[in-house]
């Protein structure tokens, strides 16, 4: 059996989150002061480009299927779920090799994967989707 990367985790996730809904569109760009509580990973590190947001509910029915499976641990319905996510593409913000993890969100009617994915970091609630097979990327609001 897989052990999963992500445990539900309590902390500055909710902070973190309110930081970034209300700081509008993400950027590459650095970040101006904050006064923000100081968390492990600085809120400017979480700008990064291409990556947008979208709401919980706005996301499609598999996509919940596959959030859900996350949370229980499984089971999956590809080998490759669970895998670490490198970000070859560099959208993610930079974290070190295994901090992030893919899931396939399936397709109906692809015989394949489809190019559809949940990309999860180590942090509760930092689940990012993508349609485009890691073109552009979008947080997932859990608050919405």
């Amino acid at each position: 059996m897989r052990t999963l990367p992500r445990i539900s985790r309590l902390g500055g996730s909710a902070a973190l989150l309110s930081l970034l809904i209300a700081s509008g569109p993400v950027t590459a760009q650095a970040a101006g002061p904050t006064t923000a509580p100081a968390a492990s990973h600085s809120a400017s590190a979480f700008r990064a480009a291409a990556v947008g947001s979208i709401c919980l509910s706005a996301l499609p029915s598999q996509a919940h299927d596959t959030l859900d499976l996350i949370e229980r641990g499984g089971p999956f319905p590809y080998e490759q779920d669970g895998a670490v996510f490198q970000n070859r593409e560099g959208l993610l913000p930079d974290r070190s090799t295994g901090y992030y993890h893919e899931y396939t969100v399936v397709t109906p009617g692809s015989e394949t994967r489809g190019a559809r994915r949940i990309v999860t970091g180590e942090r509760n609630e930092e689940d990012y989707y993508t349609a485009d097979h890691y073109a552009s990327f979008d947080l997932v609001d859990h608050g919405c």
